[in-house]
């Protein structure tokens, strides 16, 4: 115990449905550690968990996007040309881009 960084014991107590309110709320957070969920929520006030799978799905459309840029401007400096149907592709990426980033900021909006 000598080599603990938390050497110093706080106790309280709480009624049975508090404590069924405390373990319903670290199971929306996702623990099961009840000293670190305390510690957190007495020190920070909140804990925000986001599980954004359109942010995941956003990630991988910038990535699919930016490889499609490369391509297409390696083919135009090798070629000197560019087609009608990449010019298309990257502003249908563009669009789909911008409806994730208004979907998830909305989200986020109504986090309270």
């Amino acid at each position: 115990m000598a080599n603990r960084k938390r050497n110093i014991m706080i106790r309280f107590r709480v009624t049975p449905e508090e404590k069924t309110m405390i373990e319903e709320k670290m199971t929306q957070v996702g623990t099961s550690n009840m000293e670190g969920y305390l510690r957190k929520m007495s020190i920070d006030g909140y804990i925000l968990k986001l599980d954004l799978p359109e942010l995941k799905e956003m990630i991988s459309l910038l990535r699919r996007s930016s490889n499609n840029f490369n391509q297409i401007a390696k083919r135009m400096n090798q070629t000197s040309r560019i087609y009608e149907a990449d010019i298309e592709c990257l502003r249908e990426n563009q669009e789909k881009l911008w409806d994730m980033a208004n979907k998830i900021l909305t989200q986020l909006a109504a986090i309270k």
